[in-house]
């Protein structure tokens, strides 16, 4: 009997041990996942404009999707960047941009930063998933509002 009840509590033991390192696994894998999620909305974000009329707009509605989007005012706008000031709470979400002139156009940038996101040595913040979700979602609108908002003038 003692036999028995020691046998079972070894296999509960394990399978919980299993599962264990199984879900650390499983968080790896989602971390993972989600780091690629931001890095091709990073690129998503980044737009180019052919002329100095064209770009002039794109980086007037620049200054209006980072003012619309960031949980903190804008701070600071020129003709080559604009800024939010940094995040004041856990999971705020704040933009910036840059332009860089390209030929007669330029690369224009949408940068993103969330307090709460990443932890000591780019570990998964508190604020983590939701930031991703705030990030991601705001940088694959980029470009898509950039279009809408030029056709329309």
């Amino acid at each position: 009997m003692k036999t028995t009840i020691a046998v079972a509590l070894l296999a509960l033991a394990l399978t919980g041990c299993g599962s264990a390192a199984d879900k650390e696994a499983a968080r790896d894998n989602d971390f993972a996942h989600s780091e690629r999620r931001l890095d091709a909305a990073q690129t998503n974000a980044t737009i180019n404009c052919r002329d100095q009329a064209q770009c002039d707009q794109a980086w007037q509605l620049t200054k209006n999707y980072v003012t619309q989007h960031s949980e903190e005012p804008v701070i600071r706008a020129d003709a080559t960047s604009i800024e939010s000031d940094v995040p004041g709470s856990s999971g705020h979400a704040v933009y910036s941009a840059a332009r860089v002139a390209k030929g007669s156009g330029a690369t224009i940038t949408l940068y993103a930063q969330c307090r709460g996101m990443y932890g000591p040595e780019h570990a998964m913040g508190s604020e983590y998933d939701e930031c991703v979700k705030k990030i991601t979602t705001t940088q694959n609108g980029f470009a898509l509002y950039l279009e809408q908002h030029t056709s329309a003038n």
